[in-house]
């Protein structure tokens, strides 16, 4: 895995690695693209050539690293990362492919059955995109929680069932909304204190999927889970083939997913706006259009 793959970016860096576009020049020996496709990228660059890469397994690929350039007129991306857009499909559905995917992957790893009872722990956009393919997937009850209210509509839009807010008690809050405890509790937050908050909320012998990208140090009753023979398991990136399978999803009709976006802005309001999104509002995925 080469130093880029990290997240940190540094001074002069071009943000964004949730994106789509138009093709406007290919490079030499370039095959299954043509200028004027519109693609969506998969941020996720790899040699194209190794085992890895051929299963669809890009992450794991010893060349693997982080695409950005998302938030500019042009980016230089690389062909195995495109996937063409159906005619059905606008550049607003390409750019929304990537935290769907990265979703689809969190579901799939966590083994969800049908009538599965389903509780996710924050309501950002892999949260209620969490709840989308729970429910797809034949959950019998999903239920988001979260410590604000803004995007209660938008979760039951997505799939939800319910949605919690209690900061007092929030372990019987969920249990309440579920009837029950969960047989999988998915956390997509990434702040400490919420594992040990999950492992309350799960059955015995169920599963604790991690999404959230927690950058701080955690603890947890160890013994609590174990005791409980709780299964966690953690999740990261997406296969080719879950990238794909989430704009078929979109293609099939499936209109959702589209409710994450609650904005479009030209580069030049994009400093004032992430300035307004250190605030919660209603604001969840902020589209940047720099033809504007």
């Amino acid at each position: 895995m080469t130093e880029d793959a990290g997240y940190g970016r540094g001074a002069g860096d071009i943000l964004g690695h949730e994106f789509a576009g138009e093709v406007v020049a290919l490079g030499a020996g370039v095959a299954g693209l043509r200028t004027g496709d519109l693609v969506s990228v998969s941020p996720l660059k790899s040699c194209g050539n190794c085992a890895a890469c051929k299963a669809g397994e890009v992450a794991w690929c010893e060349a693997f690293s982080l695409q950005s350039g998302g938030y500019a007129e042009y980016a230089l991306t690389r062909p195995n990362q495109c996937v063409k857009l159906p005619a059905a499909l606008g550049l607003a559905d390409g750019a929304i492919v990537e935290p769907l995917a990265v979703a689809l992957h969190g579901v799939s790893l966590s083994g969800l059955r049908p009538r599965d009872a389903v509780l996710v722990l924050g309501a950002g956009p892999i949260g209620l995109a969490v709840a989308f393919w729970a429910r797809r997937a034949g959950a019998s009850r999903v239920v988001v929680q979260d410590i604000a209210g803004y995007q209660r509509d938008r979760a039951l839009e997505m799939g939800a069932h319910a949605f919690v807010v209690d900061r007092e008690d929030p372990i019987t809050a969920a249990a309440r909304a579920l009837g029950g405890p969960a047989d999988i509790v998915f956390e997509c937050v990434g702040v400490p204190g919420l594992i040990a908050q999950a492992v309350n909320q799960v059955r015995p012998r169920g599963t604790i999927l991690l999404l959230g990208l927690c950058n701080q140090p955690d603890s947890f009753n160890s013994f609590a889970m174990l005791s409980k023979e709780v299964r966690l398991v953690t999740s990261a990136f997406f296969t080719q083939g879950e990238y794909e399978a989430a704009l078929d999803a979109l293609e099939r009709g499936a209109s959702e997913p589209r409710a994450l976006i609650t904005d479009t802005i030209s580069l030049d309001d994009t400093p004032l706006v992430f300035e307004s999104l250190k605030h919660r509002t209603h604001q969840c995925k902020v589209m940047i259009a720099p033809g504007l």
